[in-house]
């Protein structure tokens, strides 16, 4: 399962000896290699039986006071205190490789030296920390570089809003736009779709009942809706959007966007079609709807371009931004044609919408993956660790299939008698990967799709050490199951 190409020359580093807080931390260059902490000195995070004792007491407690809502705490019981990169080391001592990423948060992985620069600038500069939308050096910084990654049709006419911090927010802020523009209150969305957790942004996710939204099929080849898959089934996806919209009695309302993601994510990793995606943009442009594109996870690089609707060569109306251009911090924000810019002032705010910090870590983020060329990095990465896994799955019929884009992998799990999504033994290969040291989540309708969203930084060594602990974990998980 190796991979055998160059490592990037912006490889993420290990973890570093631990230094007290008290003093300076003394950053080492990239591809440095720490040693592994020993945390003499404090109880809470050493390695061996005491750290274990202490890590078991602080899960213990997270079950007994946070909301039965957690997610990834439940089936990951780590209790992370330092890392690096793609590693990140527990209260126990134990060493993991992270290709969660904050759920594709951390472009550079964790702590880049960079981002931490970033916010040790702000930090020691005396700039005030929350200054609402109010005009300051670091903002302009911000938006300057963003602006310079944007689409060029788009950032030669654009508008931003800063939102609040989490892209649920920002999902909200375009729905909101687009209703305020066009007058019109129906909602074009996608079968499998995930635009987050609040009321709106659920009403356009795939799982939402009774809402204003029209929901619209999202090619995809293993579970094609029209049985078909391939091209032939993005084409009749197409059709069936564009004679729905067109069919007077077809029981759509007057749509005030489409919003789609380039790779549903959550949904299942399924990256949209570049053909297809063209269709929705010229459809929506010939009948006057906003499209909205939510480059929440698939933006700055993760899916091979700067943004996954740069594949297809699609100019949005509106991009929802999040995650990665936070460089790690909360940041969330919405870029728009000027022509959709009719809100009146305070038509849309929020007290937490102009985090400095998250904003000089964004900058430091965007110009990092522009200036070493990690979306072409990730690009061919991913493309080498795709092959390895469709080859993998050759020798394994529990894998129904390899797809994804980039560093934006999935992997569906099946009963290979059946074809029919395998949850349980998704859930056994996440477990048997955590017990190699290898952290990895699911998704997918029936949460049988085991993601790897490592960060951009990763080396063509930590790539293989990947695809290795993945290899081993389904043979593994599939015999605890059978």
């Amino acid at each position: 399962m190796a991979v055998t190409e160059p490592a990037a020359a912006a490889a993420a580093t290990e973890i570093p000896p631990h230094v007290p807080p008290q003093l300076p931390p003394q950053v080492p260059p990239q591809g440095s290699r720490g040693t592994i902490p020993d945390g003499s000195g404090d109880p809470d995070v050493c390695g061996g039986p005491e750290g274990s004792v202490a890590s078991d007491g602080i899960l213990r407690r997270q079950a007994q006071r946070e909301s039965a809502a957690r997610t990834y705490a439940r089936s990951l019981p780590i209790v992370p205190v330092r890392a690096r990169g793609l590693t990140i080391e527990g209260a126990d001592g134990r060493r993991y490789l992270d290709c969660l990423s904050g759920a594709g948060t951390l472009a550079l992985g964790h702590n880049h030296p960079v981002v931490l620069e970033a916010i040790r600038g702000v930090l020691d500069s005396g700039a005030p920390l929350h200054v609402l939308d109010l005009a300051t050096p670091v903002k302009d910084a911000f938006t300057t570089e963003l602006f310079a990654n944007l689409p060029p049709e788009l950032a030669a006419d654009a508008r931003i809003q800063f939102c609040g911090p989490a892209g649920t927010d920002a999902v909200e802020a375009a729905l909101k736009l687009v209703r305020t523009a066009t007058g019109r209150s129906g909602l074009l969305a996608f079968t499998g779709a995930y635009h987050g957790m609040t009321a709106g942004a659920l009403d356009a996710s795939g799982g939402a009942p009774g809402v204003r939204v029209t929901r619209l099929p999202y090619p995809q080849d293993l579970r094609c809706p029209f049985g078909v898959g391939g091209p032939e089934g993005a084409e009749l996806s197409a059709r069936w959007t564009e004679n729905l919209l067109d069919d007077p009695k077809g029981g759509v309302p007057a749509p005030a966007g489409m919003i789609v993601e380039p790779v549903q994510g959550e949904g299942g990793v399924i990256p949209a079609p570049d053909g297809w995606l063209r269709r929705m943009r010229e459809i929506t442009a010939a009948r006057g709807i906003p499209l909205i594109a939510d480059e929440v996870q698939t933006g700055v690089g993760r899916t091979g371009a700067f943004w996954g609707v740069d594949h297809a060569g699609v100019v949005p109306d509106v991009m929802v931004l999040s995650k990665a251009i936070g460089g790690s911090l909360p940041l969330a924000v919405i870029v728009y044609r000027a022509g959709l810019d009719v809100w009146a002032p305070g038509a849309h705010a929020g007290t937490f919408r102009g985090n400095q910090l998250a904003m000089a870590a964004g900058t430091a983020t965007l110009a990092f993956v522009r200036e070493n060329r990690l979306a072409e990095r990730a690009a061919a990465l991913g493309e080498r660790m795709l092959a390895a896994l469709r080859g993998l799955a050759c020798g394994h019929p529990c894998i129904g299939e390899v797809r994804g884009r980039g560093l934006m992998i999935g992997v569906e799990l099946v009963d290979p008698d059946t074809g029919v999504a395998a949850p349980a033994l998704a859930a056994a290969v996440r477990q048997e990967c955590l017990d190699r040291g290898l952290i990895v989540e699911l998704g997918g309708r029936h949460g049988a799709v085991v993601r790897l969203l490592p960060p951009l930084t990763l080396t063509d060594e930590q790539a293989a050490a990947v695809l290795d602990r993945l290899a081993d974990a389904i043979p593994a998980a599939a015999r605890r199951t059978h």
